[in-house]
This record gives structure tokens, C-alpha cells and sequence, in this order.
């Protein structure tokens, strides 16, 4: 049973990495964003959320790409391995502008149909990158402490400090 939970800062490419990983062991992938946003960026309601994370982590076989931790106890706790992509504010912080601008220019289609303008990327307290600013280094500290309790646990825990780690141990699975 692979039960795989990947973690990190807002642009950290988890979504990337977890599809990729979903892929290479054959199981489904969830992505928390997509339960989490509804239509014009409206937050789901907690209890919906949590039902939906609920439902969706009830198999024997996944990966789940997302940080909140307002589902946390119902995703760890069932997750045999979490991957923490730990990649540094430099890398993590031109991730948010760049895909940002991408986003907006493209208006690629995200979670619920929504899509990124540039108002929102860069003249709105709804930035990505004003969250990547004002959540980066918390979350890093956070995690550090979390992760040694849930492997404690005996929950496999990998750190990932950056992309060519990553791509190496995609490459060899």
C-alpha cells in the first residue's frame, strides 16, 4: 500500500512532482487545491472539505499534493511516506513569479475554473507571491518540527532539498 502525502512551500512544484510520482506508481492522484477552491476563488467551507479529503484518501493506493492543514489529520495519519520538498526562498520565490506571470498570460484554467490575472497576482493581498513572502520561511520552521514527530511515528519522511534531487529520485523508480 503506497499512501504518499507531498508537502512544501506554495510553488515549491509539488503539484508537478506528485503528478509525475502518481504516474510512476500507477495510483491516483489528488490535488487539495482542487477540493479546496470553488468557482471566483471561493473557499470551500471547512466541513465540506474536510468530507470531500476524507473520501478521497480512502483507498489503499495515492498521492496527495497540498499543505493544509486543516485536513492534516485526516491525510497523515493514513499516508505511509511524505515527501517534503524543501527547496530554497530563491527557487521557490522566481517559481511565484514566473508561473504567476504564465498563468496570467496564458489564463491557464486552474481549480474550479478559475484563473490568475495579473491585478491578483501583483496588486492584490490575494498574491501568491505576497503568500510565498509572507509564508516561506514559517512553514519551512514548521515542518522541520512536524516531520520528526510523524517520523517518530514511523512514517517514512524525505526531504528533498532541491530540483536535481527531485529529478534523480524520479528518474530511478
Amino acid at each position: 500500500m503506497e499512501r504518499i502525502v507531498v508537502i512544501g512551500s506554495s510553488c515549491s512544484g509539488k503539484s508537478t512532482f506528485s503528478q509525475r510520482l502518481a504516474q510512476k506508481h500507477k495510483v491516483e492522484y489528488i490535488e487539495l487545491d482542487q477540493l479546496h477552491w470553488l468557482p471566483n476563488w471561493v473557499e470551500r467551507p471547512g466541513d465540506d472539505f474536510r468530507a470531500l479529503v476524507t473520501k478521497a484518501v480512502s483507498s489503499d493506493y495515492w498521492v496527495v499534493d497540498g499543505n493544509y492543514s486543516v485536513a492534516r489529520d485526516i491525510v497523515w495519519p493514513r499516508a505511509t511516506q511524505i515527501i517534503w520538498l524543501n527547496h530554497s526562498f530563491g527557487l521557490v520565490l522566481y517559481r511565484s513569479i514566473t508561473r504567476s506571470i504564465n498563468r496570467a498570460a496564458t489564463k491557464k484554467m486552474l481549480f474550479a475554473g478559475n484563473v490568475e490575472s495579473f491585478k491578483q497576482t501583483f496588486f492584490s493581498r490575494d498574491s501568491i507571491i505576497l503568500w510565498v513572502l509572507k509564508t516561506y520561511h514559517q512553514k519551512r520552521k514548521n515542518y522541520s518540527k512536524i516531520l520528526k514527530h510523524v517520523e517518530a511515528k514511523g512514517i517514512k519522511v524525505i526531504e528533498f532539498n532541491n530540483q536535481s534531487q527531485v529529478d534523480e529520485y524520479l528518474d530511478n523508480l
